[in-house]
């Protein structure tokens, strides 16, 4: 069996697990909420928990939009306000599901205080990602470096792609440019 079936598997048990797993447990906790505080108090903070949760998607929604146009505008590159806007999209999302739980990630990844450290943790888990997904690629030899990627790695100022020729660290393809233009 090969890691590529064993990683899908795994995704597919976490998938199975969280889709059976986190239902239950919001289920347990409403229960849990509603036998201290009451069952129409627990239905109010519910509601009251959603409204809240509208308001800051729609406000903090705004806030992205006008941080990724200014970006664009400046002609910068709009990695940090792109993954504000999918943190604030995915924390909706969250919020959009009945339950206290999902309700703290949700509210997590849309407050602008606890954004960034979801981002962090976004960007940290991708990077992980990537780098797996391009060490298992066809082109991995033309990384360097045990994570895939590296300074040097590709691109080389001085030498153009992947080094020097002879230098080892990449395949040299031997070719002939033809200018069509000229026949």
């Amino acid at each position: 069996m090969s890691a590529r079936v064993v990683g899908q598997d795994m995704v597919r048990i976490g998938l199975f697990l969280g889709f059976l797993l986190v239902p239950v447990l919001e289920i347990w906790f409403l229960i849990r909420v509603g036998s201290v505080i009451g069952g129409w108090e627990t239905v109010a903070l519910l509601i009251a928990d959603s409204i809240l949760g509208a308001w800051l998607v729609r406000r903090e929604g705004r806030r992205a939009w006008a941080a990724l146009r200014t970006a664009i505008e400046s002609g910068r590159m709009p990695d940090r306000e792109l993954a504000d806007g999918a943190l604030i999209v995915a924390g909706g999302a969250l919020l959009l599901t009945p339950g206290f739980l999902t309700d703290v990630f949700g509210f997590f990844a849309i407050l602008p205080f606890t954004r960034p450290i979801a981002r962090r943790w976004l960007s940290w888990f991708l990077g992980r990602r990537v780098r797996s997904l391009a060490a298992r690629s066809p082109y991995a030899p033309l990384f360097d470096g045990p994570a895939g990627f590296g300074r040097t790695a590709g691109f080389d100022e001085a030498a153009g792609f992947g080094g020097p020729a002879g230098s080892g660290r990449g395949r040299v393809v031997h070719g002939e440019v033809i200018d069509d233009e000229k026949h």
